[in-house]
């Protein structure tokens, strides 16, 4: 392999640790005239430039970048990629949702090259909001798997995928079975699973539209395949919940119907968890299972407000979902506004460095990618942006008054969104440049 040296001169943060652990100030890293290094597809420097410019002085290929800040590239822990041309359809809540919309658009992915089609654009809007990790909804059908690794193959990206499953209580065109369910998952993670930077997910849609034969096989796959995970829904919804306990009357809650059937584990990643109990949460902890926090979903749907606190309480990993098409963007920035107006409505407030968190590190570790992506870290994967101070006028108006850069960063979480992201980089590779 031919080595390529190339490096970045910047306004540079990243997180190092959750500042609900360690407190804000030891919970990041900031290089006001910072120099990142890269070697090929690794990061290995990081520090301030009048220290690392003379170790590097035969870089010729050195960006500057002036009125900007790079960080690591955003990672959503929960996003259906078949939504995507569902997104900002109006007025329902979870489960007329699903009816209205989600089913009927689903239905198309049985075509490979529709889902083809889908799956570009849907890479296309997340590299064009900074977002270069995904936990990502595929369809019942296989193909629209197989559309989506092959899309992310291409660009390199780090992506995580599954086949939903789903033998029950949807339309006919949309149901599987648990033995077809599990055949082509089988099939899937034998042909996809940790080839370059893809993963796999056992994905059932969540508890109502599978039958305890079905969940019993997902869990049979976890079992099999090293290193899967688990990706799922839960409590989103008080009505969905009522279901839930109706549908499944042994469980002693939401989270004990996939905890029965051997569902919870450091890689189970369960989307939104808004309703529930302490049981719950201490349960998340003890297997290492993490939440995706949506806000924008959460809001849209009218489903709740996620309690952050309560997870902090319970050291339950968290990160951040966009949850397209229930959510309404694929920005992160505009997903974290939101968030903070979420934890505002509970009399509580979201710091720009637990923000950051949140969408980097936090996310990188409630996948169990800390040692890859999420910071900027000496050894990791080079997944970062460029996030530009004069993306509008607004926004540079406004931070030619800013005093602090926590400051700095509460702006851009507020007013920014995908004009913001100047360049974006996967691997150390330009993956999307606005200009």
């Amino acid at each position: 392999m031919t080595v390529s040296v190339k490096a970045w001169r910047s306004a540079i943060l990243h997180n190092l640790a959750d500042p609900a652990e360690v407190g804000v100030e030891a919970s990041y890293q900031y290089f006001e005239d910072g120099l990142l290094v890269v070697e090929n597809d690794k990061i290995i420097a990081l520090g301030d430039s009048s220290e690392l410019l003379p170790i590097y002085q035969d870089i010729d290929d050195i960006t500057t970048v002036e009125n900007g800040l790079i960080t690591p590239g955003f990672v959503d822990t929960h996003i259906h990629y078949p939504q995507t041309g569902i997104i900002a359809s109006y007025g329902e809540q979870l489960l007329d949702w699903l009816n209205n919309y989600t089913f009927p658009a689903e239905g198309a992915f049985h075509d490979k090259e529709y889902a083809r089609s889908v799956a570009d654009v849907f890479l296309n809007e997340l590299l064009r909001n900074g977002t270069t990790t995904a936990l990502v909804f595929g369809t019942v059908h296989k193909e629209s798997v197989d559309a989506f690794f092959e899309a992310s193959e291409k660009r390199n990206l780090r992506m995580i995928a599954g086949k939903v499953m789903m033998d029950r209580h949807a339309p006919d065109f949309l149901v599987d079975t648990p033995e077809t369910s599990y055949q082509d998952s089988k099939e899937l993670i034998q042909k996809w699973h940790e080839k370059g930077r893809l993963h796999y997910a056992v994905t059932p849609r969540f508890a109502p539209t599978s039958t305890s034969e079905q969940l019993t096989k997902a869990g049979e796959l976890l079992a099999e395949f090293d290193n899967l995970y688990m990706h799922t829904h839960l409590s989103e919804n008080q009505q969905e919940c009522e279901w839930v306990s109706s549908l499944f009357p042994d469980s002693k809650n939401y989270l004990d119907v996939y905890d029965q059937h051997k569902l919870l584990s450091e890689r189970s990643v369960f989307a939104h968890g808004i309703h529930l109990c302490d049981d719950e949460y201490h349960r998340l902890n003890e297997t290492g299972s993490a939440i995706a926090f949506c806000p924008t979903s959460n809001l849209f749907l009218g489903s709740g407000l996620f309690r952050l606190n309560k997870a902090e309480e319970h050291n339950v990993n968290v990160g951040l979902g966009t949850d397209v098409g229930g959510g309404t963007s694929f920005s992160m920035l505009q997903t974290l506004s939101e968030a903070y107006k979420v934890i505002q409505l509970q009399g509580e407030k979201l710091s720009p460095f637990k923000s950051l968190y949140l969408a980097t590190l936090g996310g990188a570790k409630a996948l169990r990618l800390e040692d890859k992506i999420g910071n900027l870290a000496v050894g990791t994967e080079a997944d970062f942006v460029i996030l530009d101070y004069q993306a509008t006028p607004l926004l540079q108006y406004r931070l030619e008054h800013s005093k602090s850069l926590d400051e700095t960063l509460f702006v851009l979480m507020t007013l920014g969104d995908d004009r913001s992201i100047l360049k974006t980089y996967s691997a150390g590779k330009c993956v999307h440049s606005r200009d």
